[in-house]
C-alpha cells in the first residue's frame, strides 16, 4: 500500500448519536455524530417512533391529499 494514498485509521472513534448514547468503533474519522443509532432506531426498541426532518411527511401527506382529490370519480355502467 502507498502510505500518503490511505486515510488514517482511527481505532477508537467516538460515535455520538442525537439521543445522547456514545460508543466506539474504528473509522476514518476520530469522532462522528449521527441521528439515529442502535439504541434509538425502531427496528431494535421495537417502538414505532416518527422522525420527521424538516416536515418531509407533511409534505407527503398534502401531496396524497392532492393527487386523490385529482382522481376522477368512478361511475358504474349500466350492462
Amino acid at each position: 500500500m502507498k502510505p500518503s494514498l490511505h486515510p488514517q485509521y482511527y481505532p477508537n472513534a467516538k460515535i455520538v448519536c442525537a439521543c445522547g448514547s456514545a460508543f466506539t468503533v474504528g473509522s476514518t474519522m476520530p469522532e462522528v455524530h449521527v441521528e439515529i443509532c442502535s439504541n434509538c432506531h425502531p427496528f431494535y426498541t421495537g417502538n414505532q417512533k416518527l422522525i420527521d426532518t424538516a416536515g418531509v411527511v407533511e409534505k407527503f401527506k398534502a401531496r396524497a391529499a392532492k393527487a386523490k382529490a385529482r382522481l376522477p370519480k368512478k361511475t358504474k355502467t349500466a350492462a
